[in-house]
């Protein structure tokens, strides 16, 4: 039986995220990783918010049957990355450990939010309304 790629739910709009997961190389090992911008929607956009995760509090990783959000998923994807390269080899020491990417997701998500603002850019939920919910 083929495994089930990983899946990461991020926001496209966002340069540092952008940048990121241009720059994320995940270990062979680790599988395939699928990205999907948020901001074009989509099944799994729309299932991601179905269970309750906010995309503007933090990009979400699927592995398999698993949802990690934010700073669980920053951690897990620094323990699939690689260590080629000066940006894998410092996103792995740095969110290998759990304690610091918690520490650390809040600041980046506020860089983020900055950015966004600067940019003129909308947050996703106003471009999605929740499900049932009317724009």
């Amino acid at each position: 039986m083929p495994e089930t790629p990983a899946t990461l739910v991020y926001d496209g709009d966002c340069p540092f995220c952008s940048g990121f997961v241009k720059r994320l190389r995940i270990d062979r090992a680790a599988g395939k990783l699928d990205l999907v911008n948020a901001r074009e929607g989509g099944e799994i956009v729309e299932d991601v918010r179905r269970r309750g995760y906010d995309l503007d509090g933090g990009m979400v990783l699927i592995l398999g049957d698993e949802y990690y959000h934010g700073d669980e998923a920053l951690h897990r994807l620094a323990l699939m990355s690689t260590r080629y390269g000066w940006f894998n080899r410092a996103n792995a020491w740095l969110f290998s450990n759990p304690s610091m990417a918690r520490f650390a997701y809040p600041l980046l998500r506020a860089g983020r939010n900055v950015a966004l603002r600067l940019l003129g850019r909308n947050p996703i939920s106003s471009s999605h309304p929740p499900p049932g919910g009317h724009g």
